[in-house]
């Protein structure tokens, strides 16, 4: 029997606006693009219903009663939430929109938005949300291999990337020099590398350097 693989979840364009009338039309304009989207009137009603695992990104108000969109941009940094965020604002604001640059916004738009410039901002965010889930995906993956090693593996891969011989390896760590055969076989193969230069680059993107020689 085919083992069914569960769906990628469908990215969610998070809106945050104290403005009901202006979440509708902007929910509408990018429902009709296709995209899926969630209101909240409130930064604290966002947070309350939040979920990082699914993908997306968030269009986000500068000026709300109940917290400014850039005290809201601050606590997603200091909560460590990556999301892309593009700003709309009732105004050119060049001072709030430096420091929401600055601290990691994609996009800095004005009311009334200009549909083509909002639907442009939000593919745009949805792409760098995809490739940054994509790339801590590929590292987990890699850490994953890396937790197979035993510890007598691990302690021998800083030698094997430093471009030592078997033999002088093994007169370092003070065993058979067919030991380290075994060793570097076994740490190429669970790390799914091939030649000296793949086990090299992965090691750098491990942070795993070499032994000083």
């Amino acid at each position: 029997m085919t083992q069914m693989t569960s769906a990628p979840p469908i990215p969610l364009v998070r809106l945050v606006d104290n403005d009901p009338q202006l979440l509708k039309a902007v929910a509408r304009l990018l429902g009709a693009a296709g995209l899926r989207t969630q209101a909240s009137t409130s930064p604290q009603e966002f947070l309350s219903h939040y979920d990082a695992s699914v993908p997306g990104c968030l269009v986000l108000d500068l000026a709300m009663p109940e917290g400014s969109g850039l005290d809201l941009q601050r606590s997603l940094i200091e909560r460590q939430v990556d999301l892309p965020i593009v700003f709309l604002s009732g105004h050119a604001d060049v001072a709030a929109s430096v420091r929401a640059m600055k601290d990691g916004a994609l996009d800095f738009l004005t009311k009334p938005v200009d549909a083509d410039d909002l639907l442009l901002a939000v593919d745009h965010a949805l792409e760098l949300d995809r490739s940054r889930r994509a790339q801590l995906r590929e590292e987990q993956a890699l850490q994953d291999r890396l937790a197979t090693l035993t510890p007598r593996e691990r302690e021998v891969l800083p030698y094997l990337v430093s471009g030592k011989l078997n033999k002088q390896i093994a007169a370092e760590l003070g065993v058979v020099e067919k030991t380290i055969k075994v060793h570097r076989a076994r740490v190429m193969e669970k790390l799914g590398v091939h030649c000296l230069a793949d086990l090299v680059r992965l090691a750098a993107r491990l942070r795993v350097g070499p032994t000083a020689n």
